[in-house]
């Protein structure tokens, strides 16, 4: 089977941008490390195909983008529509956010994750489903 997550040619890639974050993945990233949105567990600069996402939660397939500047120039528009179309064919649903968003409103940004995540969420053990263990 070929390989499709965290490739280990772009792993040097990939410890580059976990070392060198820009200010607004730092920021979502303190909302979202040590399971402290919904209990779930996001990684950060996650490679999916020769891609890398700024956060991924692999329980949901589930990748967060966060949208800078540069993003809004045409050739870029088309790469990132391109990029996306690709990973969601393997099933991932992407969520993107604007770095002004999770600048200037972090706690909409968690929010919204949560609502878009809740359904998704795996049961909690114990849970009332009248399961037996």
């Amino acid at each position: 089977m070929t390989e499709i997550f965290n490739k280990k040619e772009y792993l040097k890639k990939r410890r580059h941008l976990r070392r060198n974050m820009t200010r607004t993945e730092v920021f979502l990233w303190s909302k979202l490390k040590g399971k402290q949105l919904n209990g779930l567990k996001f990684r950060r600069q996650y490679g999916i195909k020769n891609y890398t996402v700024d956060f991924y939660c692999t329980e949901l397939k589930l990748a967060i983008e966060i949208d800078g500047g540069v993003h809004y120039y045409n050739p870029r528009i088309e790469s990132d529509k391109k990029r996306q179309k690709d990973i969601e064919a393997l099933g991932v649903k992407v969520l993107r956010y604007t770095s002004n968003d999770i600048i200037k409103n972090i706690n909409g940004v968690s929010q919204d994750i949560i609502v878009k995540t809740i359904s998704n969420s795996p049961p909690c053990e114990g849970g009332d489903k009248g399961e037996v263990k």
